[in-house]
């Protein structure tokens, strides 16, 4: 086989151009991140040809990768799941040698290694959401947060509203899956739903709807729910209110990593996510549904509100110990 010379940083970019019409825009953003660890890792190596990349090269790369990253056994599985698909596709570019792909090995992991414990808990989220109720009320980072704690949905599909969707009368959200519009969601048709929504929530909607959204469009002529002033919020922008709206310090909390504010790099707007504590959207929406469930809403209910298997809501979303869930059913004996 005659392999055609390519460098890291082409082939990264060739193969998300490749993919983009397969992958949501999230799955893109994340395999970029991803794979920039091992472009970067190349640049260090002076790899500048993948045609010449070995399984041995690869077994470094995921050491390297593990120290310099501190990863979980999850995250590094995930990180060299990711490598072993792009090197298959590299293969099938002519850019590596046939079967390379074989070789990039990853961690086989339980099913209690395979979660994230990360997340947002009720303790925390209250104190998150009252001091943005007092002190940027109905702000863009208000909203944002608010409505992924309430109504336990990714980010994708929050992304995804427009103000139509919203309807304030019968208080529901209508959560549709628009790929060709630049807006797909997670499980796509399958994704699409109602979401029931409480007084508070709605009141909230109102006021930034009325007082505080900018009145524009987005690329496709639509109106979307969460906008700023160039259109429609990109999901990196929301992620990045979630950053920095959960920083203890944000909030009013004491620093419990005995950083001092005015040496600590996460009190910059953009380095936000360097904090310790801050969480994701992933991890806000984990938390609201442990909340949820912890409040002993049927897990029927849970399920269907957030768009998630039974099997996949027990293995890492539901963050309950064992002693809360026979508290739980404790209160059921009485039936039996």
């Amino acid at each position: 086989m005659s392999l055609e010379p390519i460098d890291p940083e082409t082939a990264l970019e060739l193969y998300l151009a490749d993919r983009e019409n397969e992958l949501t825009e999230a799955t893109i953003y994340s395999h970029r991140s991803r794979l920039g660890h091992f472009v970067r890792w190349c640049d260090e190596q002076s790899i500048d040809n993948l045609n010449e990349l070995t399984g041995r090269q690869l077994h470094r790369y995921r050491l390297w990768r593990r120290d310099e990253g501190d990863l979980s056994l999850a995250s590094e599985k995930t990180q060299m799941d990711t490598l072993r698909v792009f090197i298959r596709w590299l293969e099938q570019v002519d850019g590596a040698e046939q079967d390379l792909s074989t070789k990039v090995r990853s961690p086989s992991l339980t099913p209690e290694q395979n979660t994230r414990d990360v997340m947002l808990d009720s303790e925390q989220a209250t104190k998150v959401l009252a001091y943005l109720e007092k002190y940027q009320y109905a702000t863009l980072g208000h909203v944002t947060i608010a409505l992924l704690w309430h109504t336990m949905m990714r980010v994708g599909a929050a992304h995804a509203l427009d103000l139509d969707d919203y309807h304030p009368d019968e208080q529901y959200l209508d959560v549709c899956h628009r790929p060709d519009q630049g807006t797909a969601i997670k499980n796509k048709e399958d994704g699409e739903r109602l979401v029931a929504l409480s007084d508070q929530l709605c009141d909230l909607l109102d006021d930034w709807i009325a007082d505080k959204r900018p009145d524009v469009t987005d690329d496709q002529g639509r109106k979307p729910l969460l906008a700023s002033c160039q259109g429609r919020a990109h999901r990196t922008t929301l992620r990045g209110y979630c950053y920095r709206a959960t920083r203890p310090c944000e909030y009013g909390d004491e620093c419990p990593h005995d950083r001092d504010p005015e040496e600590c790099e996460a009190t910059d707007r953009d380095a936000a996510f360097s904090c310790p504590s801050s969480v994701s959207p992933h991890a806000i929406r984990r938390g609201s549904i442990t909340h949820s469930l912890n409040s002993e809403i049927p897990e029927n209910a849970v399920s269907d509100r957030a768009n998630v298997s039974k099997a996949v809501l027990e293995q890492h979303y539901d963050r309950r110990t064992k002693r809360e869930k026979m508290e739980q059913r404790r209160g059921y004996l009485d039936n039996l």
